[in-house]
């Protein structure tokens, strides 16, 4: 059976009665007083940089929770509609405390996504959402005639209250719903208890490092996603961090900033998916370069999506002149059904590589590649954090053979309870067989592909998103690196999926033209074709050329596929076609 395991130190632990990421706060700020808890570098009002001491959070969160104690009874939903700031930090906890189950959200207004945030009201029935002052009219502009009637508080404006006695929280009670990006169903919010959330607050800082007062987390992530919420607020209020955060627009607009709050910030521990990194290679100038100092950085998480090998080597060539070091970048896997984190490289050394067979890893099995024959070079995710993975067959569940490729299968204590009021799909994915004959934990089914190697995990892709043509498999990543060689194609735009045509299922691939560039369309399309061919062995259906900025994305930024092909098939993609 291919299983892999590794005991983490402190990750075994039984979350106590009584313990929530809230009831964490008031113990540091008895322990840490007048230090900053929380920094949150406002680059959209004066560069300014607005912090609160574990004194001042905790007053504040405290003040939020009396307010919603009179709005709201205990295991109701209090929504978070906020924009990146210490006041969504404060809404979050502050629904903790007062026993509510948060739902993590976005503020109206993020472009392509007023239907998800629609769907995912509607879901979970908010009885109150929190906003902050700068959100309040645009959120009750939203609410007003919809199908959601919760109160409204704005945490800016709630008034100071006395320490109140709260119940203790139950460790198998729902903490909050992290719900998923809905780029390819309504919106779904995974069921996250306090003992889900603590244990795997407990695994990413032991994963990586963390240690109160000598290291620190830096996050441009939204906090309403999985990694950016433990990372920003989790992982902060179980070790006892200063967490410093910033704005996603604020790390589009300029990289930069992202790496001066890096270099600010002794014993950094940070995270970005795979196109991030990148993008900050080929858009930080030389002049930038001279301000960083990342010699004291600690992890540089790099995860959400395929980590590729070149992308590592750009950023490290980019940056080694500014002391970073090549061991701190850590690659990992995880998905918002086992909180956020899975499994992760191993610290002290950079992750390791291996090249596989293209064809063989395509018909399901990981074999290292000889000369003569095409290759994908795979970026380890490393070993599970204080949690058991397995690979097993996605349809019967059948434990793999020793470098077999398989549905990735997940057990351990921060796996969710399952699917807010989706009993069907929460039993398709949790708990299932075999189940631990100690713990009584089934296992969770991700989704992904993946095989272990020499004792490390390595996904291959999505079970969802294989293009299958003419009974071969091709992963669209591997696709998607061909396509955009050639430089008429934006970097990190591409998407590839199937459709199903007369002959079976059909490939196509949607990208962005590279900015800057008079390239002939027609031209470029030949290329990219031939390229996929001969790289591939696989015939393009369709190329379709779009503007910069034209492809579908999720609400974290990456590419989605899945939007993709809907809107490729209901002809919005095909209208903006270029050449």
């Amino acid at each position: 059976m291919e299983t892999i395991s590794r005991p983490v130190p402190g990750t075994g632990t039984p979350v106590a009665a009584g313990e929530s990421f809230a009831t964490l706060l008031g113990q540091w700020a008895h322990r840490l007083g007048d230090r900053i808890a929380v920094t949150h570098l406002d680059h959209h009002h004066g560069e300014r940089a607005v912090s609160l001491t574990w004194r001042e959070l905790d007053e504040r969160v405290e003040a939020v929770a009396v307010r919603l104690s009179e709005v709201a009874g205990p295991g109701e939903r209090a929504a978070v509609l906020a924009g990146q700031s210490t006041g969504y930090v404060v809404a979050f906890l502050g629904a903790l405390r007062a026993g509510l189950v948060a739902v993590p959200l976005f503020a109206p207004g993020l472009p392509g996504h007023a239907g998800r945030l629609a769907a995912a009201l509607a879901d979970c029935g908010p009885r109150v959402v929190l906003t902050t002052d700068g959100d309040r009219e645009p959120v009750t502009r939203f609410l007003a005639g919809g199908p959601v009637d919760a109160v409204v508080v704005d945490v800016d404006a709630v008034p100071p209250a006395g320490p109140r006695g709260w119940p203790e929280p139950d460790p198998d009670a729902p903490a909050y719903l992290q719900y998923t990006s809905g780029s390819t169903r309504s919106p779904a919010g995974v069921v996250l208890t306090h003992r889900n959330v603590l244990a795997n607050a407990r695994q990413a800082c032991t994963a990586y490092g963390a240690e109160s007062g000598t290291t620190s987390t830096v996050s441009w992530l939204p906090l309403f996603h999985d990694m950016g919420l433990i990372l920003g607020i989790g992982a902060p209020m179980t070790g006892g961090l200063e967490s410093v955060l910033m704005d996603p627009l604020a790390f589009l607009e300029q990289p930069a900033r992202w790496l001066r709050a890096l270099s600010a910030s002794p014993g950094a521990i940070s995270a970005a998916p795979n196109f991030a990194y990148a993008y900050c290679a080929s858009r930080v100038t030389e002049a930038e370069k001279l301000h960083l100092e990342l010699s004291r950085v600690v992890s540089l998480i790099n995860g959400s999506e395929p980590v590729l090998p070149a992308t590592i080597a750009k950023f490290h060539d980019a940056f080694a002149g500014c002391g970073l070091r090549p061991e701190v970048h850590r690659s990992s896997y995880g998905l918002a059904e086992a909180t956020v984190l899975v499994s992760v490289t191993d610290a002290g050394k950079p992750p390791r590589q291996v090249t596989f067979d293209r064809a063989r890893l395509a018909a399901g099995y990981a074999v290292p590649v000889v000369p003569g024959t095409t290759a994908t070079t795979l970026v380890s995710c490393g070993r599970p954090a204080g949690q058991r993975v397995r690979i097993a067959d996605p349809v019967n569940g059948r434990p793999a053979e020793p470098g077999e490729v398989g549905e990735i299968r997940v057990s351990g204590p921060n796996v969710g309870r399952g699917y807010w009021g989706r009993p069907d799909a929460s039993a398709a994915a949790f708990g299932l067989p075999p189940l631990d004959p100690d713990t009584g934990e089934g296992w969770l089914a991700t989704g992904d592909l993946g095989v272990v190697f020499d004792g490390e995990l390595f996904v291959t892709g999505r079970l969802k998103d294989l293009v299958v043509v003419d009974g071969r498999n091709h992963y669209p990543q591997d696709i998607e690196q061909t396509v955009e060689e050639h430089p008429a194609v934006r970097p990190h735009s591409a998407a590839a999926f199937a459709i199903d045509g007369d002959d079976g299922e059909a490939a196509v691939v949607v990208l962005e033209r590279a900015k800057d560039t008079e390239a002939d369309i027609a031209a470029a399309t030949a290329a990219v074709t031939a390229a996929v061919s001969a790289g591939h062995g696989l015939r393009l259906h369709d190329v379709v050329f779009l503007a910069p900025g034209e492809v579908p994305r999720t609400s974290s930024g990456k590419i989605s596929r899945a939007r993709c092909r809907v809107s490729y098939l209901d002809g919005a993609l095909t209208a903006r076609r270029l050449g």
